[in-house]
């Protein structure tokens, strides 16, 4: 394996993926307080994005991801919690604009199917290894039509005395 093209390539990724890693905000979007700055981004990286869905707000390009944000931070500007502002965004938008979602009764399916599904396909892999393991060990007798041909086969093949 030719190890300088592989750590070639590996840099080449790493710097094609360095942008990504600084999420969408825009520069007139960042606050002046670096503290109030920090704690926007920290509630923008829990938040889902409405349209990718499996992004947060601070690494969409979207516009409702934008909106989000430009909301997150005036909400901060006027002195509002961190929990005062998500709490503000499940009222408006549910429970599914947080990344991590509560276990309660609304989202216990969202929780528990990952479970569920890991089990029923186990069950399944399991049940199914058993069966072809069963399948392989039981041993099966000849069929009476085998049973004439192999008959005929060693009686043809067999010296006559």
């Amino acid at each position: 394996m030719n190890y300088r093209l592989v750590r070639r390539c590996m840099i080449v990724a790493a710097f094609w993926l360095v942008p990504l890693a600084a999420g969408a905000v825009q520069p007139d979007e960042i606050l002046a307080d670096p503290k109030l700055e920090a704690r926007a981004r920290d509630l923008s990286a829990q938040l889902r994005c409405m349209v990718c869905q499996n992004q947060s707000i601070d690494d969409s390009n979207a516009e409702l991801a934008r909106d989000l944000r430009l909301l997150v931070r005036e909400r901060l500007k006027a002195g509002d919690s961190d929990d005062a502002i998500r709490t503000y965004l499940v009222q408006r938008y549910g429970d599914f604009i947080l990344l991590k979602p509560p276990v309660k009764a609304e989202t216990l399916a969202l929780w528990g199917a990952p479970i569920v599904i890991l089990l029923v396909g186990g069950g399944a892999i399991f049940l199914n290894s058993r069966r072809r393991r069963a399948a392989i060990l039981e041993p099966q007798g000849l069929s009476d039509r085998e049973a004439v041909e192999l008959k005929t086969l060693l009686d043809r093949d067999s010296p006559s005395s």
